[in-house]
């Protein structure tokens, strides 16, 4: 752990009941940053209350940091970490080309999703609940219908990698896409995760839960905003979940 970031403190579990009720835990005697790595959840949760299983061998880490900005400022942090999660599958596989990244919070592998991000704010703080498919996939009827196929890095590309070890290499490239967010604001990191963004330029279907838009992915504005081109105009979405 050598080149272990400054600023941030590490703390690893066998089993928790989730890595972010353990960061709600250690919120109030927290003077930095910590990331939170735990081998097993027994009560762990997804994106809008869902069931997040991992499996022995699997990633499921909470980042805690302090709250710096405004809430819309908070909310693009999804692209810093998916950003900083990119480069470390990259640098782990070199495998550049097999990766792409799915508005708002995704990562896909092959065109399957291999991780998924969870923000939420807990007080003065921001917590960014990582799970990363490192040894054993969901099966299909596991997700939700229509979803992406999960899928993952050691099934696609026969990478074996410890959750220790990839919680090594995601601290460092965090940091380092924070530094760049923090000194330059949103504008590089929004064209770095443009560069990377899967399906731009085809038509897909943002769901909430009370409607849905279909379009061509234009863009993503400077809130973070999915761009999408409609027989109606361009919309701008703020919150979805995408499909194609």
């Amino acid at each position: 752990m050598s080149n272990w970031p400054d600023g941030y403190t590490r703390h690893v579990f066998r089993s928790l009941d989730s890595t972010l009720s353990e960061a709600a835990r250690i919120a109030p005697s927290l003077t930095g940053s910590a990331w939170i790595l735990a081998r097993e959840q027994t009560a762990a949760r997804g994106r809008r209350g869902r069931a997040w299983s991992t499996p022995d061998g699997n990633f499921a880490s909470t980042l805690i940091m302090k709250r710096n900005g405004s809430l819309g400022d908070a909310a693009l942090r999804s692209f810093v970490a998916s950003l900083a999660l990119w480069e470390t599958f990259v640098a782990l596989t070199g495998r550049a080309d097999a990766f792409a990244l799915k508005w708002p919070n995704d990562v896909l592998l092959n065109g399957g999703k291999v991780a998924g991000i969870l923000l939420e704010t807990l007080g003065q703080h921001l917590v960014i609940g990582i799970g990363v498919n490192l040894a054993h996939a969901p099966r299909p009827d596991q997700v939700e219908p229509g979803a992406v196929k999960p899928v993952s890095l050691a099934g696609e590309t026969g990478a074996r990698i410890s959750p220790e070890d990839f919680l090594d290499e995601l601290a460092v490239q965090y940091d380092r896409v924070e530094m760049q967010f923090r000194t330059y604001g949103f504008a590089p990191v929004r064209t770095a995760w443009l560069a990377r963004a899967a399906r731009i330029g085809e038509t897909v279907t943002a769901r909430t839960t009370r409607d849905e838009t279909t379009g061509v992915f234009e863009d993503v504005d400077r809130s973070g905003n999915l761009v999408l081109a409609t027989p109606n105009g361009r919309v701008s979405i703020a919150a979805a979940d995408v499909y194609f």
